[in-house]
């Protein structure tokens, strides 16, 4: 354990949070350990993946490579309260998603296998640049913590602020050390949950104490040869792939689904591969039928080929079927509800295939 006190006593950050203790670190320093996003310490600002993979994809995915969907940090201190304070270039806001998700953090205690929210880092409407927000714990012990970052909103600093007197050290460990990797839309990317820890990859990894990397772009998921080839070499436990509402066409998604699958089963021939089709069945049911049908024939073909680590989910079951119609904001993006849903049916076969 390390006491803040301890550390550079020059790096002072300017707050407008009343506490008289309090003192900011860097969450890209020892012991904070960051998830989900890539070479957190040395780039510029936090982002997914590289830059010229995202811009070799498409100028779009370039712009939400910046967004934070999936990142985490974490770590343990006996500070009696956490506080944040997020650098923004700009701030993200939609009609049907509220800022407490597009730009909020969310606050988890880890006690041994489990995972709780304790609160939100509310972001304040009409704010530029970023905000600062507190909150407090009732009484003072040693907790491990795990923080979420924004789903859709770009990053360019976090500070954590503690006691001056608390003690920082590393968090919680992950059960299964490779993580889970979901590449697809909008859906895959966070919208529409009210706080980053509803999105379904979210609500899996604390299912099963497990890291996971959130390769979401919204409208901009299709495929491209760039993405697929950088992530068929990422070391990961299990590849969820999930892009079906983002292709512009039927034709496009059976020129890219095949190809995509086998350029992960080439290079990884025994790593788990679920095939996922769109939940909302309900904004266009014939369209939404033959991109299935594409989806299903990707795993047919490999089941025929003799694969035997390739799954499929049916998309329309992932709503379920009593009160599906009150699981998305607009016919289409899920909400909490629908993330939750989504969660235990893809959750149900992540959880079997986790090693």
């Amino acid at each position: 354990m390390i006491n803040i006190a301890e550390i550079d006593s020059n790096l002072k950050v300017e707050t407008a949070i009343d506490e008289p203790d309090i003192k900011f670190l860097d969450v890209r320093t020892d012991p904070f350990q960051v998830y989900g996003l890539f070479n957190h310490k040395e780039e510029p600002v936090f982002k997914r993946m590289p830059d010229d993979v995202a811009e070799a994809a498409s100028e779009a995915a370039a712009r939400l490579n910046l967004h934070t969907a999936g990142g985490r940090a974490r770590f343990t201190t006996d500070s009696q309260y956490v506080a944040i304070k997020a650098a923004m270039p700009y701030v993200i806001k939609f009609p049907h998603m509220p800022l407490s998700g597009t730009s909020g953090f969310d606050l988890f205690i880890d006690e041994g296998s489990s995972s709780t929210y304790y609160g939100t880092f509310m972001p304040p409407v009409g704010m530029s640049g970023g905000y600062e927000s507190i909150l407090h714990f009732d009484k003072p012990a040693e907790r491990k913590l795990t923080i979420n970052f924004p789903l859709y909103n770009p990053l360019n600093s976090l500070y954590i602020g503690l006691q001056s007197s608390a003690h920082v050290g590393s968090g919680a460990e992950y059960a299964y050390k490779k993580p889970v990797l979901y590449y697809g839309s909008s859906i895959t990317q966070g919208g529409c949950a009210c706080r980053p820890g509803n999105s379904y990859q979210a609500i899996i990894s604390r299912r099963f104490n497990c890291d996971h990397i959130n390769l979401g772009f919204s409208g901009s998921a299709k495929g491209e040869d760039a993405i697929v080839d950088y992530m068929s070499e990422l070391d990961v436990s299990v590849f969820v792939c999930d892009y079906d509402h983002n292709a512009p066409t039927v034709e496009h998604l059976a020129a890219t689904h095949e190809k995509m699958f086998k350029k992960f089963r080439m290079k990884s021939p025994e790593l788990p591969i679920i095939l996922v089709s769109k939940p909302g069945f309900e904004s266009n049911p014939a369209l939404s039928i033959l991109k299935r049908d594409v989806i299903y024939t990707t795993y047919m073909n490999a089941i025929r080929n003799g694969d035997q680590n390739v799954y499929y989910i049916d998309g329309q079951h992932l709503f379920k079927d009593k009160n599906r119609d009150c699981c998305t904001v607009d016919g289409v993006h899920p909400n909490d509800a629908g993330f939750l849903r989504m969660a235990e049916v893809i959750g149900h076969t992540v959880g079997r295939l986790l090693r």
